[in-house]
Order: structure tokens, then sequence, then C-alpha cells
């Protein structure tokens, strides 16, 4: 076995969550559905927490309106899915003019296949100036039946 000991990081080395746009005082969210069991909020704080999970099954959005215009330079999102195998697909875009347009920034599918496949974690690195709105949609099975859509955290720098 082979060992070494190494340094602890420092403290003025910024960590994956400093730098994080705080998004309850820097925006007004819009979603077409919500479980009241798992808020929109859910998604946007630290921690392990549940995340946001549509309370309707079928084709979900979610649109961030921010009170001014931001510069984002990565978009992370984490799914889980440990119930159903099923093949969702996501659209991520922005705006820059209050929503009258749109540019797609990504669109994926993925594969859950439970136990083995449930989670599925991106981070978008992104030069974006501007942004006044950005929306996911989630289409949480592509194949039809009655998924529902959810999200475990939604994070902007």
């Amino acid at each position: 076995m082979r060992k070494r000991l190494i340094t602890p990081t420092a403290k003025n080395i910024q960590t994956h969550d400093e730098g994080r746009l705080d998004l309850e005082s820097a925006a007004t969210v819009e979603l077409t559905s919500e479980d009241k069991d798992f808020p929109i909020e859910a998604a946007f704080v630290s921690g392990n927490g549940q995340g946001w999970r549509a309370a309707t099954p079928g084709s979900q959005t979610i649109r961030l309106i921010f009170d001014q215009p931001q510069t984002l330079k990565c978009i992370s999102l984490v799914f889980e899915e440990s119930e159903s195998q099923r093949t969702q697909e996501i659209v991520l875009r922005w705006s820059r003019d209050g929503g009258s347009s749109f540019s797609e920034i990504v669109r994926q599918q993925w594969n859950f296949g439970p136990p083995e496949s449930i989670r599925e974690a991106e981070e978008y690195k992104v030069e974006l100036p501007n942004v006044t709105v950005l929306e996911l949609i989630i289409k949480p099975n592509i194949g039809g039946g009655d998924a529902r859509a959810s999200l475990k955290h939604l994070r902007l720098s």
C-alpha cells in the first residue's frame, strides 16, 4: 500500500460553493408544477436535501428570472432517480432580453436504470453575459408514461 500525507487545503482557496449565486435574493422562480413535499427551494440549498419534484407527470419548466442581469460561468445540475428505469431529456436555455428570445445551452438525454444508474451530475462551464432568464425544461420520460420530473440540485456561479 502506498500512502502520502498531504497538507490541508488553504482557507483562501475558493471551494465549490463559494462564489455561488444566491438565487433566493437574486431571482424569481416560475415553474409549471410543484409537489408540496418537494418545493423548488430545496433544489437551491446546500447539503443533501431532497430537492424539487413536480406534482404532475410530464414535461416541466423551471424558469429563473433575475432581478438584475447576471454573468454566468458555471451551471451545475444533479438529478436522481431511484425508482424506475427511464430516459430523461433536459433543455437548458438562456435569454438576455427578458425571455423574448432564447439561446439553447445544452440538450441532453440520460438513461436511469436503478439500482445501478440512479444519479446524473453535470457541470457546464459557460460564458454567458447579461443573463436575464435561465430556463430548464425537463421531460422526465421521453417514452411517455407517468414519470414525474425532479431536480436534486441546481447551482449557478
